[in-house]
C-alpha cells in the first residue's frame, strides 16, 4: 500500500493546529500566561531587531558617503558611531530646548497659582456676604456647626497612611520592573549593534535557511515581498522625518509673523510630536498653548487656531504626499491606516500600519494586474469612464424585429400596388 508522504504531512499539521486551537480555546488563562512568558524571552530582541532597522535608515546614508574608505568594516563601524552620535546630538537638542523653559514655566504658574487661589476665594466670600440667601443655603445644606472636625482629621490621616503603605508596595514593583526595562533596554541596544554590524551575513543566512525549507519559486516570492516590506518602512521613516522637519519649520515661520513667544521651544515640540502620524501633533499643540498661555491667554486662543488652519494643511496636502507618496501609499489609504492602526494598537499601531498597507497596496495591486492580463479584459473596460458596450439582442428580439420588417414591406408593397390599380 503506497502512502502519500504530502498528504500524511498535511493531515499531521491539520491534527496539530486543531489540538492548539482546542487548548486556546479550552484554557485560556493559561494560554495567555504562556504567551506572555514567550513574549518577556523575545521582546528584547525584537526590540533590538527594530532599533537596528530605524538607526539603518541614516547609517545607510553616511555609510554612502565614506566610500573613500577601502576596509569593510572601518566603515561600517565608523558608520555606526557617526549615527548613534548625529541621534544623541538631536536628542540633546530637543532637551537643552525643553528642559530650561519647562523650568521657567513651572516657576511661572508656582508665583501665578497662589495669586488666582487668592482671587476665587476673595470673590467668593464677596459673593456669599452679597447674596446672604447663598450663606445660609450652604450652611443648612452642609450643616457645617455638627462636623466634627477631628473625626474628619482621623479619616484623612488613616486614608494618608493607607496611600503612603499602597505606594511603599507598589515602588517595589516599580524599582523591579525599572531594572528588568533598564537590563532589557541594554540586550537590545547590544543585539541592535550585532545586526548592524552583521546585516549582510544574517541576510544570508535566512536566505539559505529559507531555500533549505520551502520551493524555490515561495522562497523568490517571500524574499522579494520582504524587499519590498524594506524598501516601504525605510522610505515611510525617512518621510515621516522629513514632514516632521517641515512641519516645526512652517509653525516656526508663521509665530514668528504673528509675533508669538516661545518660537524655537514650540515649533521643536510641534516636530517631535509630528513623529506621530496625523495626530502626534494635537499633543504638540496641547503642550505650546499651555507654554503661551502662562504668558498670554489671548495669544495662547490664536495659536489653537492658527494649530488648526495649518493641521487641515498638513493633512490634506503635506502629509499625503510627503509620506504618501514616498510610501506609494494614496494619502485617502494614509487616513484609514492611520484610524485603523490606532484603534487596534495605539501609536505603535499608527508607526507600522501606513508602511504595512503600502506593502498590501502594492501586492493587491500586482495581484489585480496579473489577474487582469490572465482574462485578457480589454484596456477600454477598465478606463475611468468605459466605453458604452452596444446591448446585446436575444434571438427573440431578433426575430420579432425581422417580422416587424416584413409586415411593413408586405404593407408597403400592398399599398403600391392598390396605387397603380387607381392611376389605370
Amino acid at each position: 500500500m503506497h502512502i502519500d508522504k504530502k498528504l500524511m504531512h498535511r493531515i499531521f499539521l491539520l491534527i496539530a493546529g486543531a489540538i492548539v486551537f482546542g487548548w486556546l480555546i479550552l484554557d485560556t488563562a493559561r494560554a495567555t500566561e504562556v504567551f506572555r512568558w514567550a513574549w518577556g524571552l523575545v521582546s528584547p530582541f525584537v526590540a533590538g531587531a527594530a532599533i537596528a532597522f530605524i538607526f539603518n535608515v541614516p547609517m545607510r546614508a553616511i555609510e554612502r558617503q565614506l566610500d573613500g574608505i577601502r576596509k569593510t568594516s572601518l566603515r561600517r563601524g565608523l558608520a555606526i558611531v557617526l549615527t548613534i552620535f548625529c541621534l544623541v546630538l538631536v536628542i540633546m537638542f530637543v532637551f537643552e530646548l525643553l528642559v530650561p523653559q519647562i523650568k521657567l514655566t513651572m516657576a511661572s504658574l508656582a508665583e501665578t497659582i497662589p495669586a488666582f487661589v487668592d482671587r476665587t476665594a476673595t470673590s467668593l466670600v464677596s459673593l456669599v456676604e452679597e447674596n446672604p440667601d447663598l450663606g445660609v443655603w450652604i450652611q443648612e445644606t452642609f450643616d457645617l456647626d455638627k462636623l466634627d472636625w477631628n473625626d474628619i482629621l482621623r479619616n484623612i490621616l488613616a486614608w494618608i497612611a493607607n496611600q503612603v503603605s499602597t505606594v511603599m508596595g507598589g515602588a517595589v514593583n516599580v524599582i523591579g520592573n525599572v531594572t528588568t526595562g533598564i537590563v532589557n533596554m541594554v540586550i537590545s541596544f547590544v543585539f541592535a549593534l550585532y545586526c548592524l554590524c552583521r546585516k549582510e551575513i544574517l541576510a544570508r543566512q535566512c536566505r539559505r535557511v529559507l531555500y533549505s525549507v520551502i520551493s524555490e519559486r515561495r522562497a523568490d516570492e517571500i524574499i522579494r515581498i520582504m524587499r519590498l516590506t524594506n524598501a516601504t518602512f525605510s522610505n515611510f521613516i525617512s518621510g515621516q522625518c522629513r514632514e516632521a522637519v517641515i512641519l516645526g519649520c512652517l509653525f516656526a515661520v508663521v509665530m514668528a509673523i504673528m509675533k508669538m513667544p516661545y518660537i524655537p521651544l514650540v515649533s521643536v515640540i510641534i516636530a517631535v510630536t509630528a513623529l506621530i502620524p496625523v495626530v502626534g501633533a494635537f499633543v504638540g499643540c496641547i503642550v505650546g498653548a499651555f507654554f503661551i498661555l502662562v504668558n498670554d491667554p489671548f495669544q495662547a486662543l490664536t495659536f489653537i487656531a492658527m494649530f488648526l488652519v495649518l493641521q487641515q494643511l498638513e493633512n490634506n496636502l503635506i502629509y499625503p504626499r510627503v509620506v504618501g507618496t514616498s510610501i506609494g501609499l494614496p494619502g485617502m489609504w494614509v487616513l484609514v491606516a492611520v484610524s485603523i492602526g490606532g484603534e487596534i494598537m495605539g501609536v505603535a499601531g499608527m508607526l507600522v500600519m501606513i508602511p504595512l498597507a503600502s506593502v498590501l497596496y502594492t501586492l493587491g495591486r500586482e495581484f489585480t494586474d496579473r489577474r487582469l492580463c490572465q482574462r485578457n479584459i480589454p484596456a477600454e473596460k477598465l478606463e475611468a469612464q468605459p466605453v458604452m458596450i452596444p446591448h446585446k439582442v436575444n434571438r427573440f428580439q431578433e426575430r420579432k424585429k425581422k417580422l416587424k420588417l416584413a409586415r411593413m414591406k408586405e404593407e408597403f408593397l400592398k399599398t403600391q400596388e392598390l396605387l397603380k390599380k387607381k392611376n389605370k
